[in-house]
């Protein structure tokens, strides 16, 4: 069949005006659909901004101290394995304890003893003093080595409850864990007389002996313990870890580069900390991505990871005048050139960033956790038998002991 070339042209406007009204309408359409759905999305989030749950005050007046006195001798590669890959879980185990509806403030210290290589009579050595620069504990103890040697529980017991600054105040929590394979009476200083003096400073002595429980007790660790109102545990220390990954892993994960985003360094070794801070979340990982998650969570604890000493926020938090009397040398390259106005400003916009996302990993790390319960529930008790679990186990019978609540 035949068509004018009228009748041609006629067709060609009536397709052409038709596919343009085709691809108006799709364009409203998806147009709709987009603000639909950014509305959806928004209201999905500020629903979700609005339902988090707020951060906990940090006490003021009391602590949870704990002091790992951890045996470095020859045997002993498998006790540090676990203790750089419990680190974490232990600070996020202690930081889940409420005292009076406070977060009470948490600190570390560490030893170690029983090394051939440490320039001390009784082989013992403070790693790092009662602290919360957590960076610290893990360099030093990633740093950590064994060697042959004498291990003397009762002098390093001693050294722990003497030199480390331990609060006055009688509610705070003193723990002192010591980990070891030999008999727990070796050396001349007599632990029972070493435990006694920390019992007078309300200090709870827990005990962890590696190696079978019947020789544990035959070997005086668990007299040890007895003695020190604490509690006594047998682990196997050359068990890996095991670690249960879940899936709000990936989620907390993805908010530690937003947190390290929010520190700003000054003074002079600001910066060298600051790339301590990421060299730690390196060493994390490298035992495990689950391990590195622990970390997120711990480094969210404003009761617990604390760096004042060379964050400026966290600085500025604890004196709110700091910044008045702040020196230019003292300050970042970013910083430098602007009024104190502008300094101020830009601290508190990296305080309230952080408080959001210490927020998102909270909300996060609880469905995490509660995860975790229930997967240790199906798999029995087979998991418990390490470092970090006997450590966890003691922690909340202690607790409440002393009027501690979860």
């Amino acid at each position: 069949m035949k068509f004018s070339k009228t009748n041609d042209m006629n067709t060609l406007k009536i397709l052409t005006i038709t596919a343009g009204i085709a691809a108006f309408l799709s364009a409203a359409k998806l147009s709709d659909n987009q603000c639909s759905n950014k509305t959806t999305a928004r209201n999905e989030t500020e629903s979700k901004t609005e339902g988090l749950p707020k951060l906990l005050e940090v006490s003021k007046d009391n602590k949870i101290q704990v002091a790992l006195l951890l045996d470095t001798s020859n045997s002993m590669d498998g006790l540090i394995d676990q203790a750089k890959s419990r680190l974490w879980n232990i600070v996020n185990t202690l930081t889940t304890l409420k005292y009076n509806g406070k977060s009470p403030q948490i600190e570390i210290s560490l030893y170690e003893y029983g090394n051939d290589g440490l320039q001390d009579e009784h082989y013992i050595r403070q790693v790092t003093p009662l602290t919360q620069d957590l960076d610290l504990v893990s360099e030093k103890l990633f740093a950590l080595r064994t060697n042959g040697g004498s291990e003397y529980c009762g002098a390093v017991i001693r050294d722990a409850s003497n030199n480390l600054k331990w609060d006055g105040n009688e509610k705070s929590m003193k723990l002192i864990y010591i980990a070891g394979n030999e008999p727990f009476d070796q050396g001349n200083i007599n632990y029972k007389d070493a435990i006694i003096q920390a019992k007078n400073k309300n200090i709870y002595i827990n005990t962890i002996f590696c190696g079978n429980r019947e020789e544990g007790i035959r070997s005086f660790w668990q007299n040890g313990a007895s003695l020190g109102n604490g509690k006594y545990f047998n682990i196997d220390s050359n068990q890996k870890v095991i670690y249960i990954e879940t899936p709000y892993d990936i989620k907390i994960s993805h908010y530690n580069s937003q947190l390290n985003d929010t520190y700003i360094s000054y003074g002079n070794r600001g910066y060298e900390m600051k790339n301590k801070q990421t060299l730690q979340d390196v060493n994390a990982e490298s035992l495990s991505s689950s391990n590195a998650v622990e970390r997120v969570v711990s480094k969210s604890k404003k009761n617990a990871y604390k760096n004042d000493h060379w964050d400026l926020v966290d600085k500025v938090e604890k004196d709110k005048g700091y910044i008045s009397s702040i020196k230019e040398e003292e300050l970042p390259s970013e910083l430098k050139g602007k009024t104190k106005a502008e300094i101020t400003k830009i601290v508190a916009q990296k305080a309230s960033e952080r408080e959001k996302i210490q927020k998102e990993i909270e909300f996060l790390a609880k469905k995490r956790q509660e995860f975790i319960d229930q997967e240790m529930k199906k798999r029995g008790n087979s998991d418990a038998d390490d470092l970090g679990k006997a450590i966890e186990q003691s922690i909340a019978e202690i607790a409440r002991k002393n009027g501690y609540s979860f």
